[in-house]
């Protein structure tokens, strides 16, 4: 019972993060494509918005893909938690409920792969699990890595804000 629920677990989410990632990267299922998603992250003031825009997509199209199959798990997890704690961040001014665009769906999404990384894929997978060693190493490595994303999210001056902070500069040296 407890594969199955893990593969269905892994299905949903991994399924739905890889539309998400595909959206993203590749303008699939009515997503918005690479450089109109590098343009709304430029406007969040996270820069470099396509490098930006390639590593959100990225992890959520190859940590859906992985989580679905289950192969080098946890590493589709991590990604997607990577992900996750950085749209949760992003959402976080709008509150908690997901009608208003807030944070629910991402902190949900990201619950539920804590939950995958900890508890493992189960048995039904469709090739190797990551050994330990460098499920480790993955672990510090992603957690680096989304700390990184957060901080600049979270220290960005929005582009509105930039232009407008540039003007005030320009007609105070004037």
């Amino acid at each position: 019972m407890r594969d199955i629920g893990l593969l269905a677990t892994r299905s949903v989410l991994g399924g739905y993060l890889a539309v998400h990632g595909a959206q993203k990267l590749f303008g699939s299922f009515g997503g918005p494509g690479l450089d109109a998603t590098a343009t709304g992250f430029e406007a969040l003031g996270i820069r470099p918005g396509k490098v930006m825009a390639l590593a959100a997509g990225a992890s959520e199209f190859g940590g859906g893909v992985l989580t679905v199959t289950g192969v080098a798990a946890p590493l589709g997890p991590l990604a997607i938690a990577g992900a996750m704690v950085v749209a949760t961040a992003v959402h976080r001014k709008q509150g908690p409920m997901a009608q208003k665009q807030g944070f629910e769906l991402p902190l949900t999404n990201l619950a539920v792969a804590i939950g995958l990384i900890s508890s493992g894929s189960g048995r039904w997978v469709l090739g190797p699990r990551l050994p330990t060693s460098l499920a480790r190493i993955a672990v510090v490595a992603g957690t680096a890595m989304a700390a990184g994303s957060l901080v600049q999210l979270l220290r960005a001056k929005p582009a509105a804000k930039v232009a407008a902070t540039a003007e005030t500069a320009d007609v105070a040296s004037s």
